[in-house]
C-alpha cells in the first residue's frame, strides 16, 4: 500500500497557536514530519537553528530563491519565510506525511502549485483573545503586536480557501481536532492504493467463485 505522503498546510493569524499545535501533533501522530522553514527573522530567545527555523541572512535566502529552492516563500512582518522544496519532496516521496506551519500568503502560493494538499485554518475565539496571547508571549514590542493584529484582520479573509477550520479555544481540544483531520485524510478513498485492493480482495474472490 505504498503511497506518497500527504502535505498538511496549517495557517493562522500570528498568536493563534498554530506552531504549538503543529509541533505537538507531529509528536503524537506517527509518520508525520514537522517541516522547518527558512527565515531571515532573528531567533527569539530559546529558539534553535534547525529545530524552530533555519535562520539565514537575506542574501542567503534570496540566493535560494534564485535557485528555485523554495516550493513557496513570502515576506511576512518584514521578514522572509520559505519552505524547502528538496526536503518536502524527499519526505513525501518516501511516504511520510508533512505538516507545514505557514502563513496564509505562503499557503495560497502553495495551493496554486499543489492543490492536493490539505489546507487547515486555525482561529482564536476572538480578536481580544488574540491580542492577549500576543501580549502574553512577551516576544514583541507593543507596536509589533499592533502590526500583527492588523495583519491578522487582513489574513482572515482567506479562511474560505481552506478545507478545515479549527477554533483554538482550548489547546487540547484543538489538538484532538487537528489530529482527527490528519487521521481522517489518511484513510480517504483517494489515498488508497486501489490496485492493492483489487489484488488482495477482488481477484481472490473471483477465483473462489
Amino acid at each position: 500500500m505504498d503511497k506518497k505522503g500527504i502535505i498538511f498546510v496549517v495557517s493562522a493569524p500570528s498568536g493563534a497557536g498554530k506552531t504549538s499545535l503543529c509541533r505537538e501533533v507531529a509528536q503524537k501522530v506517527t509518520n508525520l514530519q514537522y517541516s522547518v522553514s527558512y527565515t531571515t527573522r532573528p531567533p527569539r530567545p530559546g529558539e534553535v537553528h534547525g529545530k524552530d527555523y533555519f535562520f539565514v541572512d537575506e542574501a542567503t535566502f534570496r540566493n535560494r530563491i534564485d535557485k528555485n529552492d523554495f516550493i513557496e516563500w513570502a515576506e511576512v512582518h518584514g521578514h522572509l519565510y520559505g519552505t524547502s522544496r528538496e526536503l518536502l519532496m524527499d519526505w513525501t516521496d518516501r511516504g511520510i506525511d508533512v505538516v507545514l506551519d505557514i502563513d496564509s500568503q505562503g499557503a495560497m502560493i502553495l495551493k496554486k502549485k499543489y492543490n492536493d494538499g490539505v489546507y487547515i485554518y486555525i482561529l482564536p475565539p476572538s480578536f481580544e483573545v488574540l491580542r492577549q496571547r500576543l501580549i502574553d508571549r512577551r516576544s514583541d514590542l507593543p507596536e509589533e503586536v499592533s502590526r500583527r493584529l492588523q495583519k491578522a484582520r487582513e489574513e482572515i479573509w482567506n479562511y474560505r480557501q481552506y478545507y478545515y477550520l479549527i477554533v483554538n479555544v482550548e489547546f487540547k481540544k484543538a489538538l484532538k481536532e487537528l489530529e482527527a483531520v490528519i487521521l481522517a485524510e489518511r484513510i480517504k478513498m483517494k489515498q488508497m492504493n486501489l490496485s492493492w485492493i483489487e489484488e488482495t480482495f477482488i481477484k481472490q474472490l473471483s477465483k473462489e467463485v
